[in-house]
């Protein structure tokens, strides 16, 4: 028999390990990716009382799979247009925490004499809280639903995001001997295109093929194109300088805004979860005791610094974003961990050469306990603001909370800052895909007609109207949209000295535009500077003019708005929006959550006039959402069924109350869960049968016994149906069924 390979062998021991470590750190409420570390530590070569995994690059292969996966589903789970929609509070939030935390991580490895590229590494991985330790923390101790638990998650979102950043930015100053200012400015302009051409892009083409094979997908081909798709974006990405991790996310951000997406990230989860597993387990073999006894003093330092270093600029970033005192506490006091971001980014450094190797097995102990630290230092929040705010003098409170009421969540933007963000927004966009286009027509297009049609001018020609009419709808849309809308005509309206500065904005898009035909031009002709200016003038008053163009132009846009808005019209349809109200809500003391109905719940078939949520916990149930039906303000004597969401108002307490008897008042796990198994039997009615003469009925075989007459043999291929005013006779056959117990009393009886 061929010997089993090394990479089946690893595998085995690294998930045997990896789930009994894992059941016992369910069993004791700790997160699992504490377990999957652990599992990492005992299956490596540094523990040498157990088996080891004997080829690490497998592994570490394995590992990176893990990563692009896990980006990929944080991805699924991320939404351009929830960031636009938090505001500037979670923004300013999350760069005060970034910031603050990088400069402390940069400080203290100074202060210890490590490496300059050490230092900015471990600012970065400092910088990180982790989102899957800190949602966990949160669902274990019963605060998901309060309304400081959103804001953190916020504020990780965007953390997340910006951590991908902060990747692409670290693999620039790793690969240059001295990044300088306008190296780390080049590397923001290449993200930021990349980063708008493949969302905008992505967003449009992406819908439109998964509508039109709609009819073709099921579960198992809809999850292979997924992860194609994922695949091919990572080795895109990898192309043009970024890493597969990035372009991985990208592609979940863009399948995000798909009808699908809900669908897919339960499809891939698992697969997820697998890499995702193999991935920390990778960060645990990692870990070397004789490193940890060396660095001792270093990991407490850094333990402590994040603990006192989130509690304190955590508590001022949220206070900043317009939180009160106590909210931004308990905000503050969640981020005092590091998690997976941290884990990739030590990572990123070593595939880089450019850390040493100590820093990623601190790391990762520096994780491992605050992680363990998490859940306490949640639960202290407030009692550390209850010691801590009468030794504050009066002056302060006031200061603070009027810090956290300077944000207001809403603010009326004049009609000037409208119009110019929208004209920017949409000039970059168009500009973006313009150069797009042109690039690829000369990279791909330019060459293939040389070689087809020789070097000629009319090859030339060919090539410059092949591009300027394949970017003749961005190039009018960048000129011509926003001149006719509200904000605009307005301004035109209020005043003439309004419209010298209108005129002057469409005369800036217009040169924009111009400088994509100037280019063409220039680039495939030999002429002077006034025929290309003439030229260019020519081709952009067709452009502006064509009714055909326009018409392309309003259609494209018209179908990327629709695919934008696909995940929301299908809310609409489905009736699982969230209400418009919501907002409105959280500037008070109360807001609205959700909550699942389990299988097993107690209240299933209840009305709320049963169940009295009202008195009992003060809260209002605002809708009940059935399947794809939605039931708004239900009046009493509406019910509650298995899997029903409800929503409910009510404050923090309330509803932490409520989410409490949810989970509890539940029917308990049947334990003869074996006798319940329903059995087939038969039985000859006889001359001393307590059931002879009798109806079916009389008979009490099912009100009596519990047992169930199916059919009466007839000596027919197929039993006979039996009608409950059926006589038995001497002779008959009955088949009938029931559990093992009620079968033996019916045929003793």
């Amino acid at each position: 028999m061929a010997e089993l390979p090394t990479m089946i062998q690893d595998l085995a021991l690294i998930l045997v390990v990896a789930g009994v470590v894992t059941l016992v750190f369910k069993r004791l409420k700790q997160p699992l990716v504490l377990g999957y570390i652990v599992a990492g530590f005992l299956v490596s070569p540094h523990m040498p009382y157990t088996a080891s995994v004997t080829d690490m690059s497998n592994i570490h292969l394995w590992a990176d799979i893990g990563v692009m996966f896990l980006l990929f589903s944080l991805g699924l789970d991320f939404s351009f247009k929830k960031i636009l929609k938090m505001g500037a509070s979670p923004i300013i939030s999350t760069i005060t925490i970034i910031f603050s935390m990088m400069l402390l991580g940069v400080l203290v490895g100074h202060a210890f004499g490590w490496s300059k590229m050490d230092c900015i590494f471990l600012g970065g991985m400092l910088a990180m809280s982790s989102t899957t330790i800190i949602y966990k923390a949160f669902d274990d101790l019963g605060l998901r639903h309060q309304q400081f638990a959103s804001l953190v998650m916020s504020v990780l979102i965007l953390e997340d995001i910006l951590a991908i950043v902060m990747m692409v930015m670290l693999s620039a100053i790793a690969s240059g001997t001295s990044p300088d200012g306008g190296q780390l400015l080049g590397s923001v302009l290449k993200i930021g295109f990349f980063l708008v051409l493949w969302l905008v892009v992505g967003i449009f083409a992406i819908p439109i093929f998964l509508r039109s094979v709609r009819s073709l997908i099921n579960n198992e081909v809809l999850l292979i194109v997924a992860l194609g798709l994922c695949c091919a974006m990572a080795v895109f990405s990898t192309k043009v300088g970024f890493s597969s991790a990035f372009g991985a996310f990208i592609m979940g951000s863009i399948l995000a805004e798909t009808i699908e997406a809900e669908r897919i990230e339960r499809l891939v989860e698992p697969v997820k979860n697998l890499f995702g597993a193999i991935f920390f387990v990778s960060v645990g073999m990692l870990v070397d005791p004789q490193i940890l006894m060396d660095y001792a003093l270093p990991i407490l330092v850094l333990v402590l610094t994040i603990i006192v270093g989130q509690s304190i600029f955590g508590s001022l970033a949220f206070m900043l974003g317009g939180e009160s005192l106590k909210s931004a506490m308990r905000c503050g006091f969640s981020m005092a961990q590091i998690g997976e971001f941290s884990f990739i980014i030590a990572s990123l450094g070593l595939s880089l050469g450019v850390i040493s190797d100590f820093l990623y097995p601190v790391v990762v102990a520096v994780s491992v306990i605050t992680t363990f630290l998490t859940p306490y230092m949640i639960r202290l929040a407030t009692p550390v603001y209850n010691v801590l705010e009468p030794h504050l003098p009066s002056r302060i409170i006031q200061a603070l909370n009027h810090l956290s009421t300077s944000h207001p969540n809403t603010t009326e933007q004049s009609l000037w800052k409208k119009l110019i963000a929208q004209m920017t927004v949409n000039t970059l966009i168009y500009a973006i895909l313009s150069l797009a286009v042109t690039t690829l027509i000369f990279m791909f297009a330019d060459p293939l007609l040389q070689h087809l049609l020789g070097q000629h001018w009319y090859t030339n020609a060919l090539t410059g109207l092949l591009a300027v009419l394949l970017i003749a709808p961005f190039l009018r849309a960048m000129v011509m949209k926003k001149n006719h809308s509200d904000e605009f005509r307005a301004l035109w309206r209020e005043s003439n000295r309004n419209r010298p500065a209108l005129i002057f904005t469409i005369l800036v898009r217009l040169v924009i535009a111009l400088s994509f035909v100037f280019y063409i031009c220039q680039r495939l002709t030999h002429l002077g500077p006034a025929l290309i200016i003439t030229l260019g003038f020519v081709a952009m008053a067709a452009i502006i003019f064509s009714r055909s163009i326009k018409r392309r132009s309003i259609l494209l846009e018209r179908l990327f708005i629709n695919n934008l808005r696909s995940r929301d019209i299908m809310a609409q349809v489905h009736g699982t929006r969230r209400p418009l109200y919501e907002g409105r809500l959280l500037d008070r003391d109360i807001h609205i959550a959700d909550f699942d109905i389990p299988q097993n719940s107690q209240w299933a078939g209840q009305s709320l006039r049963e169940l009295n949520l009202g008195h009992r916990y003060g809260v209002h149930v605002s809708s009940i959402l059935r399947g794809s039906q939605r039931q708004n303000i239900p009046d009493g004597e509406a019910r509650l069924y298995p899997l029903d969401r409800i929503q409910v108002i009510g404050s923090d307490e309330q509803l932490s109350a409520l989410r409490h008897a949810i989970e509890h008042d539940i029917v308990g796990e049947d334990p003869d869960i074996e006798k319940r198994e329903m059995k087939l039997r038969q039985m000859i009615i006889t001359q001393r049968s307590p059931f002879l003469g009798k109806t079916l009925q009389e008979s009490g075989i099912r009100s009596h016994y519990g047992c169930m007459v199916v059919g009466l043999e007839e000596g027919k291929e197929n039993l006979s149906p039996v009608q409950p005013s059926h006589r038995f006779e001497e002779g008959d056959i009955i088949w009938f069924v029931g559990e093992q117990e009620a079968i033996d009393q019916l045929l003793r009886a």
